[in-house]
């Protein structure tokens, strides 16, 4: 009863600060920076999309870095790769109409550069702690780009984001994971949300105590897996319907244009809406310009910095261009977004129209997606407090995170979306501030690489 009437009460307060900071400021911004540095870097990214994926499967003999080139993407995947994709786009689609997609493939599309620059960044700025491990992240590369001049500015907007980012994980990274899952193993199997929620944390607790080499670990296992189990089905559901693809393309770009007509109802979303809920859930979903993932990539074993940045937009395109395009081809070739569901239980009901037992695959699948990103915020939010307070920080933040996860999965869908998107709002300014004042640098550095 206490936890609802705080939703209750902090929920149009929250919509409220949110339709003014994820609105035409918010979403300008981060476009305006994805396109800045795209154009700077001559589509880079872009056309190394190939290099990127050969070089994976090349490890580099570094001892600089405490886990593999492609354990640090798995980890990155892990966060990113999550309820946001079957979540996040199933709402996005049911707020924002068909045409939010289209959006959701512009900011994958100028995020690539944008993720590029952070994961460059991140390896050019990481230091050592104390337990000889490596750290890095937007906390080290926005304090490197004040430099020594504007030292004080610097450090505050370094412990801005840090501190942003230790609350932020406990909404984005954990209770909006565990509360999509809870939801859907409700729907699906009727286990109990509470029951889910301690599950889930005992799981996370036993892996948590390895720390980013056991995450590593599990991510490099976990994530390959989900992506197979998800993608496979999703494959076999767009053959067996490949009829129905281009028209449910025409469909998304028609409507990311369209304003809305009165009476229209969720076709009629109008082009405002998708934009505003593209922008937004295409963020949440590949975490471009949030710097959250850079943390994962600044603990790869390498020491070329450009190549790590390669091997991660490989994350945001793999997020977004292939993994939420098929779960948005799916509600919308299945009409599933014409029964009121939304979240989770919006995919799961698609896929379950499309194939025999598919609302079960992806109840499994995002069992898994929900785990894996657990694991990831984890890392990325006690790197945040370990920045602030030091070594001493860690421990009693996943003991923090563990507690919060029997919570998070018995609130309320829209309050825990709403929170989330608060909370991710704080941390992306000061990380583009930083890498605004380091994009010259990256510039320069990638002009170099290009020439090789």
């Amino acid at each position: 009863m206490l936890v609802l009437a705080i939703e209750t009460y902090i929920t149009p307060y929250l919509n409220a600060f949110n339709a003014v900071v994820w609105g035409p400021p918010m979403l300008s911004m981060l476009a305006i920076i994805g396109v800045y540095l795209m154009f700077g870097l001559r589509f880079f990214p872009q056309r190394r999309l190939g290099y990127a994926i050969r070089t994976l499967s090349q490890p580099q003999r570094s001892k600089k870095g405490d886990i593999s080139a492609y354990n640090a993407l798995m980890t990155a995947l892990s966060s990113t790769v999550g309820t946001g994709n079957i979540a996040g786009v199933a709402t996005a689609i049911f707020l924002g109409g068909p045409g939010a997609v289209f959006y959701m493939w512009v900011m994958a599309t100028v995020g690539m550069a944008t993720t590029f620059t952070e994961a460059m960044c991140a390896v050019r700025y990481r230091a050592v702690d104390a337990r000889k491990h490596y750290v890095g992240g937007p906390m080290f590369y926005i304090k490197a780009g004040f430099g020594t001049r504007f030292q004080i500015v610097g450090r505050f907007f370094s412990g801005a984001y840090a501190l942003f980012l230790a609350v932020a994980a406990l909404g984005v990274g954990n209770a909006v994971q565990i509360n999509s899952l809870a939801a859907i193993m409700d729907s699906d199997f009727g286990v109990a949300p509470l029951l889910t929620g301690m599950i889930c944390a005992l799981l996370i607790a036993c892996v948590l105590l390895g720390g980013i080499k056991r995450i590593g670990v599990v991510a490099g296992k976990l994530v390959p897996l989900m992506l197979i189990l998800y993608l496979g089905t999703g494959l076999l559901i767009l053959i067996s319907r490949f009829q129905s693809i281009p028209g449910v393309l025409i469909m998304i770009i028609r409507e990311a244009f369209e304003p809305a007509e009165v009476g229209q109802g969720i076709l009629g979303a109008g082009s405002a809406m998708a934009i505003r809920y593209g922008v937004a859930r295409g963020s949440f979903s590949n975490e471009a310009g949030w710097g959250t993932t850079s943390i994962a990539h600044a603990a790869a074993q390498t020491n070329d910095a450009v190549r790590q940045g390669c091997i991660a937009m490989l994350g945001t395109f793999i997020d977004t261009m292939i993994v939420c395009t098929m779960t948005a081809l799916i509600i919308l070739m299945t009409a599933g977004y014409e029964s009121g569901e939304n979240g989770a239980v919006l995919t799961g009901l698609s896929f379950g129209r499309a194939i025999p037992g598919g609302m079960h695959i992806v109840a499994v699948t995002l069992l898994i997606f929900s785990f894996t990103t657990l694991l990831g915020w984890s890392y990325y939010g006690e790197k945040g407090l370990q920045y602030l307070l030091g070594e001493w920080s860690v421990y009693p933040y996943r003991i923090l995170w563990v507690a919060v996860i029997p919570i998070g999965a018995v609130v309320e869908l829209e309050f825990v979306w709403t929170l989330a998107e608060t909370l991710s709002a704080f941390m992306i300014v000061p990380n583009v501030i930083g890498l605004t004042l380091l994009s010259r640098r990256v510039f320069a550095w990638t002009a170099r690489a290009d020439q090789i």
